[in-house]
């Protein structure tokens, strides 16, 4: 039988969340730490960090490492990796040598512990010109790195929450350990991962049975972590994907589960990330389609695709590119612009930020833009939404793809 894809540079998924006596006696000890405030990017950081997700970091990234990353895409020792992982603070007193408890800013809990093992000033603009090829504050991941404290905090971390997301979204929520479990299960040795924040609609289902044909199986992957204004809240959009393949795809050939990140919006090197945290969790391949992790216009539509040919073999994942994805009513169903002779009047492009405004204004959906099982649902959730906040979250959330 042919093997899963190995963890990213590694043989084992490198796991740093503490169990049994051993997380008793960290929390224990955490007590008496100085407590530093985490963001809910890194306390989804932390969390992949725990599950194996970022295999092989064994914590946030120093200096040397965060400048490697952001201008040559990998640490210091050669590893691909393609966006810095860092922990930020404005704490003055913390000083090299010293444990912290790292607790999340939303509830105070105690999430991980860490040996500080450096503590250095950044460049920001370089960061975000590198990593998202732009400086303007109204992108969303620049905001983030330029809102970021004073310092970065480097340093190996004990993981010691799951955060809530297996309390919160029961089986949807699956580790590393436990996709490569069901996958060695399913037997299934190719492995297609479909990133998402949105609801699915008809360009998705498409795009998911192109990568069925030629993979074992499809894992729609959702992100669980925060979203902007104006996208669907995961537990809506998990709800209209199980109706989706419950009624047009064919059993055990694709597996709906959710992952702990914000998304960052940092387009092509971004669709690297997924890539690589993918593989740690057994994904032979990385479904890309047009404007990946993209946001309002910072990227060409293929951006993402052709970073893929700069990596050469730095991911043992590999991209499956796939072109701008339509209905088209001459060909009488979906394709693409490689496939479709037709002009673009015959063509109904689909997008979820469409989607939401068609939602958000209750007008109708074309059966040929998204299946009816998933409108229901959707119209459900937005006639729970006031009017007012219709108006906010769709001035707020429009310009995202």
């Amino acid at each position: 039988m042919s093997q899963l894809v190995p963890p990213h540079a590694s043989n084992e998924l490198k796991i740093l969340a503490l169990k049994g006596d051993e997380l008793k006696i960290e929390l224990k000890k955490s007590d008496a730490m100085t407590k530093l405030v985490c963001s809910s990017r890194e306390f989804g950081d932390l969390i992949m960090l725990g599950i194996g997700g970022f295999t092989p970091l064994e914590g946030f990234m120093g200096k040397s490492d965060w400048l490697s990353v952001c201008k040559n895409m990998a640490l210091e020792n050669g590893t691909f990796w393609p966006i810095p992982i860092t922990l930020s603070t404005d704490d003055e007193e913390l000083k090299v040598g010293q444990e912290v408890a790292i607790v999340y800013e939303k509830n105070n809990e105690v999430i991980a512990t860490m040996l500080i093992s450096e503590k250095y000033s950044i460049d920001k603009e370089l960061e975000c010109n590198e990593v998202f090829k732009t400086n303007d504050i109204n992108h969303p991941g620049v905001a983030l790195v330029k809102a970021q404290g004073k310092y970065n905090i480097a340093g190996a971390v004990k993981v010691l929450s799951d955060g809530g997301f297996p309390k919160q979204y029961g089986d949807l929520y699956m580790t590393p350990s436990e996709t490569r479990s069901y996958f060695k299960e399913k037997k299934w040795s190719t492995i297609a991962a479909f990133q998402t924040r949105n609801p699915m609609h008809r360009s998705h289902e498409y795009l998911a049975k192109i990568a069925i044909e030629i993979c074992d199986g499809v894992m729609i992957h959702s992100t669980l972590g925060e979203l902007k204004p104006g996208d669907i809240p995961a537990d809506v959009r998990s709800k209209s994907i199980s109706a989706l393949i419950e009624n047009y795809f064919v059993d055990n050939t694709v597996l709906q589960s959710g992952y702990p990140l914000d998304m960052r919006y940092a387009g092509p090197r971004e669709a690297l990330l997924h890539a690589l945290f993918r593989q740690n969790y057994g994904c032979s391949h990385l479904i890309v389609g047009r404007d990946h992790a993209g946001v309002g216009d910072y990227y060409g539509p293929f951006d993402a695709h052709n970073i893929f040919d700069e990596i050469e073999n730095e991911l043992v994942t590999k991209p499956l590119k796939i072109d701008w994805t339509f209905w088209c009513e001459k060909c009488a169903g979906m394709s693409s612009m490689k496939t479709c002779p037709h002009e673009q009047k015959d063509r109904l492009m689909l997008s979820g930020s469409k989607l939401r405004h068609l939602l958000s204004e209750n007008q109708e959906v074309p059966d040929n833009f998204s299946r009816p099982e998933v409108v229901e649902i959707l119209r459900k959730h937005y006639s729970g939404i006031k009017d007012s906040d219709k108006v906010k979250v769709e001035l707020k959330g429009h310009s995202a793809k």
